[in-house]
């Protein structure tokens, strides 16, 4: 295993191992103006949401490493502590990159990117209409976390309004994932797409407590074919259930567990575990 002294490398190096390793990210395009109204329009990629109830989004525009200077999004925000985050597709991430360009403070990302603004609600920055999602927020706090190039400023916001594209939503009215398309940053120059080639479904156990995997019978526990995924699985029911009665001729070990996994592959666990008990 490769050991890194976080002390012992550069800020560029130890940017590069942080952004390649903890992905995929959520982009935020933010949208700001100063005190005189001269809009900005900037993504970054230090972004998530950490709060329901009162709703809270949190970015961090991140000192630029080569000459410790500040953002121009973290300079609107202390003047005018309102902004829009709006959420990044496919549809607009080649847009999104030119906007993430170093312009000077007086040029409008907005007509550099071919982005279209829409006055917010209630907030003075304007939302972005060709992103699917925009977040009209309050700023309630700036943290600044370092006096250094590459440190971050943690830009905390409370969301007052949202703006969805009707476009993205299921039958039911909930955000299709796959309508949604959302971009994701990884490391260097590369991205992440949403399709059905790289999403799935987990069950979360949010009604019941799953048995765990340490409670998996020995034959199941001991396997060299279930992967620890199938194991998991298995282990999210609450009981072990009973054996059916069945007239189906005995499989050896090797058979239940290889039928059992093509079983689970199929979202079938019950079936599953009527083979293996």
């Amino acid at each position: 295993m490769k050991e890194i002294d976080v002390n012992s490398i550069s800020t560029k190096e130890l940017y590069q191992y942080l952004t390649s390793s903890i992905t995929p990210r959520p982009i935020a395009l933010v949208s700001t103006v100063d005190k005189e109204g001269n809009s900005n329009l900037s993504p970054f990629s230090f972004f998530n949401v950490f709060s329901i109830k009162p709703p809270i989004l949190i970015f961090s525009p991140v000192n630029r490493v080569r000459d410790n200077t500040r953002k121009d999004t973290l300079n609107n925000i202390t003047q005018v502590k309102e902004c829009v985050i709006a959420l990044v597709n496919q549809n607009i991430a080649q847009q999104v990159s030119l906007a993430s360009s170093g312009y000077s403070a007086d040029e409008d990302e907005f007509k550099k990117a071919g982005f279209s603004k829409i006055k917010a609600t209630c907030i003075q920055p304007y939302l972005i209409k060709e992103s699917p999602v925009n977040f009209e927020c309050r700023v309630n706090t700036i943290t600044e976390l370092g006096d250094h190039g590459g440190s971050g400023n943690l830009i905390i916001c409370e969301v007052l309004k949202i703006h969805i594209n009707g476009n993205i939503l299921d039958e039911q009215g909930n955000i299709d994932p796959l309508k949604l398309d959302i971009v994701s940053r990884l490391g260097s120059n590369w991205y992440g797409k949403t399709n059905e080639n790289s999403i799935y479904k987990i069950i979360k156990p949010i009604s019941r407590i799953g048995i765990g995997i340490d409670n998996l019978p020995k034959d199941i526990l001991t396997s060299n074919i279930l992967s620890g995924s199938d194991l998991a699985i298995l282990a999210s029911i609450e009981s072990i259930p009973n054996k059916k009665n069945d007239n189906t001729i005995p499989l050896k070990r090797e058979e239940k567990h290889t039928l059992a996994k093509k079983l689970i592959a199929k979202g079938k666990a019950m079936e599953a575990w009527q083979i293996l008990i």
